[in-house]
């Protein structure tokens, strides 16, 4: 199991935090660091100094680490277009030296497309767009150099796009992930290269990863893509700490436990970690929250990776 610590800025977090956090993530031996790509904070967190964009977060966490993944879970369709973000995420993979992974969804937040003036269509035309940006983007990527790339959809049109820059990786791997039971899938099935399941209860991931399956098969995909999932962290070295750790956020041990959080004591969270596995997930998302909490990501680097 690859472990990679998700973070959430828009909850409050500075450019100074953002690196720390990835820096030990690097130190730590974790697989990636990604961000979620959102413009207003959720609950009762203060969100200060305010929210980041995710992608020049990611082009400065390019040049100051060295060996880390690093990504977005997810940016929203709704936020940029096509061509512009076909051509940042490539700019920034080539700033990395190959380490950044796509992370691409509809959109689903309505207040922070209120608040910064992004129109926030219905969900069928979100999902219209979406196919239509993950058709463009990779289209654009995998258009050899030197040819032209047309595009002529329903929201968007390209027309003898020089298709440049190129990514460092060929191709440069697509993540998608949802609970949806049609659309999500077969769109996973025809883009991504790994396909993530967000904060589910570990027993609902076998059937949607199924679901992966069937659509790959469909299209005659031989290979699904990867299965990975979400899941908050709050680990401590005693029901103590855990409980610290869990105010500290603002959630109840119970609750995060009941719904597939990595929570409790190192062998604790081994076990609830193999438990992803055995649901068929290959990569886990650890939700860290607390990003001042540099401890946290040191002892589950020090007592949880290890053993799995």
């Amino acid at each position: 199991m690859r472990l990679v610590i998700f973070t959430e800025p828009q909850q409050g977090a500075s450019h100074d935090d953002l690196l720390r956090v990835a820096k030990a993530a690097e130190d730590g031996g974790f697989d990636g660091f990604f961000r979620s790509d959102h413009y207003v904070k959720m609950g009762d967190a203060s969100g200060l100094p305010g929210p980041s964009d995710a992608w020049i977060t990611l082009a400065a966490l390019a040049v100051q680490t060295s060996r880390i993944r690093l990504g977005t879970l997810v940016s929203s369709a709704t936020f940029r277009l096509p061509g512009p973000l076909a051509i940042a995420v490539a700019q920034v993979d080539a700033m990395s030296a190959g380490r950044i992974e796509f992370g691409l969804g509809g959109g689903w937040f309505e207040e922070e497309h209120t608040a910064y003036g992004i129109p926030f269509p219905a969900l069928g035309e979100r999902f219209d767009r979406l196919e239509e940006q993950l058709e463009i983007i990779t289209g654009l990527w995998r258009t050899p150099a030197g040819s032209p790339f047309s595009f002529d959809g329903k929201h968007y049109r390209l027309v003898d796009s020089p298709a440049l820059p190129k990514p460092v990786q060929s191709p440069l791997p697509v993540v998608v992930g949802g609970h949806g039971k049609k659309r999500t899938p077969a769109l996973a099935a025809k883009y991504a290269a790994e396909f993530n399941v967000p904060f589910s209860k570990i027993e609902d991931l076998p059937a949607q990863y199924d679901r992966v399956r069937a659509a790959s098969a469909a299209i005659g995909r031989t290979e699904p893509p990867a299965f990975s999932a979400a899941a908050v962290l709050c680990v401590g070295r005693d029901d103590a700490e855990v409980r610290r750790r869990a105010a500290a956020i603002g959630r109840e041990v119970e609750e995060m436990r009941e719904n597939g959080g990595i929570v409790g004591t190192p062998a604790e969270a081994v076990e609830t970690i193999k438990k992803y596995g055995e649901a068929g997930a290959t990569r886990l998302f650890l939700q860290a929250l607390d990003l001042a909490d540099i401890d946290h990501l040191d002892l589950v680097a020090a007592e949880v990776a290890p053993q799995l």
